[in-house]
């Protein structure tokens, strides 16, 4: 199944205010993801369906809507889930 990407507008401000470098890998590993959420993909524990990525030490979360992978935030990991 191939998946659509769609990011909130606080997920793009935080992909902006990365390094070049990192946003290139977390770009390579989302467009790899699209097909079969191929990747270090994980369900996260929860009320919610909420997944993430991990690209290094950056995770990426996100939500399944339909055919649609719904990027909400992109954060280093010491951040990511407090």
């Amino acid at each position: 199944m191939r998946y659509e990407l769609k990011f909130s507008g606080d997920a793009r401000e935080q992909l902006r205010a990365l390094p070049k470098a990192i946003r290139q890998r977390i770009g390579v590993n989302l467009t790899r993801m699209q097909t079969d959420l191929f990747g270090d993909v994980k369900k996260l524990t929860g009320p919610e369906s909420v997944y993430r990525l991990r690209v290094g030490s950056y995770r990426v979360l996100f939500r399944l809507e339909r055919n649609a992978i719904a990027v909400y935030a992109v954060r280093d990991r010491r951040d990511a889930y407090a």
